[in-house]
């Protein structure tokens, strides 16, 4: 009987990174000896330009690669990738100040807390102004040096992670490469009407201009901003988190790239939003998110061609309302990437909350029944991710220290989320950082942006006041030095791509 209900025909409606990201994923898990066990067709125009969003990432993608069979070597050489170790910030507490939100921990658990507990003791007894020193993924970005971590968790080198930044119509492309050749077809056409089922509402299929039907049982909604499946026919309604993220704009280009490229994406805040910097290994990809209600749009593009100069590309502008669908799936339609929600590109989320809905799709994978269970499990999840990553965003703007522009009084004087503002009330309390249920970022990464936006807490926990001071600041020091050891040891970043080759460095070097 289960076989008989089983799913026959996935139709997913779009291409663009999400669009193919969600083919190669669905033909890699439903491939057998004789080719695809399920049929996948995916529908996409050349005509309609796709937003080309997720030039930078955080490390869970390298999962994704592995999962559907991308060789790092010729994934990096394809998409012209750089490494990431993090998120370089400028200007968020004013003109000046700097921060690093790195890919990685501040050190080992000792007496069963986390390293960051004790450096919190010692910055409460003015014994240090910043936790930089403990971060190998900061001292690594601020050499320029990267390699990928070593296997021993007893190095201190295996104490980090990384991403990648990369173009993302090449990475597009090199999925649907992929997903045809494991059986994944292609259909050229603009999708003119969704028939549906009259007594369950269920699409049917979908009508293309030249009036051909495609037919399916799964709808998967790749079609961006528009929602073309989940909204225009689905009506599954947004939620607008405007009141806390107000950037509602921005404007992207390219531009050529001089020097190495630096192993970051780099984020600085301006007057009405923040202006983002990807090196790539031949171009960098640049921006500007920006709120409509403190610049104009000919302010915000004549701000960012004086930052970066003459640029390779027409400038692109976008339109967005930062939110998420009140239903990423509903009936026979799950919406993945633009069409389930946005959230601004400041900490690199876009392609993680794509890969994250094709994991919970897949783990939640329906018959023709599409059992309702199924369907409040994965909007439950995807709604916690969305707003975890909204919470994290948020976080930015409302401790920064800006205080040059209407924007940022306006995200200071904006009360939080309730859940943010118990994170933010909690961690000046005792430095704890409580995670959620589906959420994106590590205790680490919370700490990073607290302590690199000023914010620390008032003391750590009474249970890292056991050792001494004067021993904590030696431990302290001698973990600093076996860091900054362990960085001198790594070949520069100019090394990971293909066509430089050069001998990874390896360290036996061990934490206390």
């Amino acid at each position: 009987m289960a076989q008989e209900r089983a799913l026959r025909r996935v139709v997913i409606v779009g291409g663009g990174t999400a669009g193919w990201m969600t083919a190669s994923a669905l033909a890699r898990a439903f491939s057998g000896p004789a080719g695809l066990t399920l049929p996948i067709t995916l529908v996409e125009s050349d005509a309609i330009a796709t937003v080309g969003v997720g030039e930078a990432t955080i490390p869970p993608i390298r999962q994704f690669n592995a999962t559907v069979g991308l060789d790092e070597a010729e994934f990096v050489r394809a998409t012209k990738a750089t490494a990431k170790l993090g998120v370089d910030f400028h200007d968020w507490s004013g003109p000046g100040s700097n921060y690093f939100h790195g890919f990685g921990d501040y050190g080992p658990m000792v007496r069963g807390q986390a390293w960051r507990q004790y450096l919190f003791r010692l910055h409460a007894e003015g014994r240090i102004e910043t936790m930089e020193p403990w971060s190998l993924p900061t001292i690594l970005f601020r050499q320029n040096r990267f390699a990928p971590p070593v296997a021993d968790p007893r190095s201190v080198l295996s104490s980090y992670s990384y991403a990648y930044q990369f173009d993302a119509g090449l990475f597009a492309r090199r999925l649907r490469v992929l997903a045809e050749g494991l059986g994944v077809v292609r259909r050229e056409g603009r999708i003119v009407d969704c028939p549906r089922d009259p007594e369950s509402g269920l699409i049917t299929g979908v009508t293309l201009d030249d009036g051909s039907l495609i037919e399916g049982d799964l709808f998967i909604d790749c079609s961006g901003f528009r929602g073309l499946l989940i909204e225009g026919v689905m009506q599954a309604g947004y939620e607008d988190w405007t009141r806390w993220l107000p950037c509602d704009r921005a404007v992207a280009l390219t531009y050529p790239l001089s020097g190495p490229p630096e192993p970051c994406t780099r984020a600085t805040a301006r007057k009405a939003g923040w202006q983002w910097r990807i090196p790539l290994q031949h171009r960098i990809g640049g921006g500007y998110v920006y709120s409509s209600a403190f610049t104009s749009d000919q302010e915000a593009l004549d701000d960012l061609l004086g930052m970066v100069g003459p640029p390779l590309t027409d400038p692109n502008p976008l339109r967005f309302t930062t939110g998420r669908r009140r239903e990423a799936w509903k009936g026979n339609v799950v919406s993945i990437g633009l069409s389930s929600g946005f959230i601004e590109p400041l900490e690199s989320t876009s392609i993680n909350l794509i890969q994250s809905g094709i994991g919970r799709l897949l783990e939640l994978f329906p018959d023709r029944d599409f059992d309702p269970a199924l369907v409040a499990a994965y909007n439950k999840g995807s709604a916690q991710e969305y707003e975890r990553v909204r919470d994290f965003i948020v976080l930015h703007y409302h401790l920064a220290g800006r205080t040059d522009g209407e924007l940022w009084r306006q995200c200071r004087e904006t009360a939080p989320p309730d859940s943010l503002a118990e994170k933010i009330e909690l961690f000046k309390a005792r430095g704890e950082i409580r995670l959620l249920e589906n959420e994106s970022f590590r205790e680490d990464s919370w700490a990073a942006v607290f302590t690199g936006l000023g914010v620390w807490p008032r003391r750590a926990t009474p249970l890292v006041e056991v050792p001494g001071l004067d021993e904590v600041a030696h431990q302290a020091e001698r973990l600093r030095d076996l860091i900054a050891r362990a960085a001198a040891s790594v070949p520069a970043h100019s090394s990971f791509f293909p066509d430089r080759p050069q001998a990874a460095a390896t360290s036996r070097t061990r934490a206390p």
